[in-house]
């Protein structure tokens, strides 16, 4: 929390001929008060000064808060009566501090994809083909894993989307397999500084079931995110036959990927 030292002149007579009320006054309209080294002058105070105040000079050390934006004072016994309202100013230090890789990063990515017959390409999740009456409709392989998986890790490092990346008008990566775009997330991430903390997908398919093969996925991510076993997760749901995943006419996929400075 950034602070400043505020040093407020008092009067000390002041405060034994008028009581608290007059320090509270003082001190919500300093007439100088020094911020950082430098002494300030009020021009002008709405407090009128009373007769016997300024004899003895006394200096209160009070500490700017820049979040609450009010002065409070270091004196216990003071401290009802000296708070003033002021606007806050971002200190230097907090102004040229270099930006500090956080220990951690959380990143989600989604897809959609359709399903139609005789699509032109397989159904093919987690780097593996499913045998199924229909295909997937895409511009590369249509992995709605890999892509919400790769989306995850890029959103982590605060890079552009998969769609920016490997845009679907580029002919380079007409019908790509997917793992290219998964591989190269990585590559940016571990150059960022990070590895997979952990990585957790829920695929989302009326059709087919794919209970049985979730390990092969899993294996796949593993490999290819160079990361243990214990590290990534699969789970898969149905839509309850509502909408076009319900339908069978489309399958989709979250991926959640915590990373942690290597």
């Amino acid at each position: 929390m950034a602070s400043l030292i505020v040093s407020v002149v008092l009067s000390t007579a002041c405060v034994e001929a008028h009581g608290p009320s007059s320090l509270r006054q003082t001190l919500l309209n300093p007439k100088k008060f020094v911020i950082a080294g430098q002494t300030v002058t009020r021009n002008r105070s709405p407090y009128h000064r009373k007769p016997g105040c300024g004899a003895v000079a006394h200096t209160q050390v009070m500490r700017y808060d820049s979040v609450a934006h009010e002065v409070v004072s270091s004196r216990p016994a003071m401290r009802g009566h000296s708070r003033w309202l002021a606007r806050a100013t971002t200190s230097v230090d907090e102004n040229t501090a270099a930006v500090q890789e956080p220990p951690l990063r959380i990143g989600h990515g989604w897809d959609i994809h359709r399903l139609e017959e005789d699509s032109g390409a397989p159904l093919t999740i987690g780097g593996v083909v499913i045998p199924f009456e229909k295909g997937i409709v895409a511009h590369s392989d249509g992995d709605v894993l890999y892509h919400s998986l790769t989306d995850a890790i890029l959103g982590a490092i605060g890079m552009p989307d998969i769609g920016q990346l490997f845009p679907d008008t580029d002919p380079r990566w007409k019908g790509a397999a997917s793992h290219v775009f998964l591989t190269e997330s990585h590559r940016l991430m571990t150059e960022r500084g990070y590895r997979i903390g952990n990585v957790d997908i829920t695929l989302i398919l009326q059709k087919p079931k794919v209970k049985d093969i979730k390990p092969e996925m899993a294996e796949n991510i593993v490999k290819l995110l160079h990361t243990h076993p214990s590290r990534v997760n699969i789970k898969a749901r149905t839509h309850e036959k509502v909408d076009s995943v319900g339908e069978v006419r489309a399958l989709a996929c979250h991926a959640v990927v915590l990373l942690e400075r290597a």
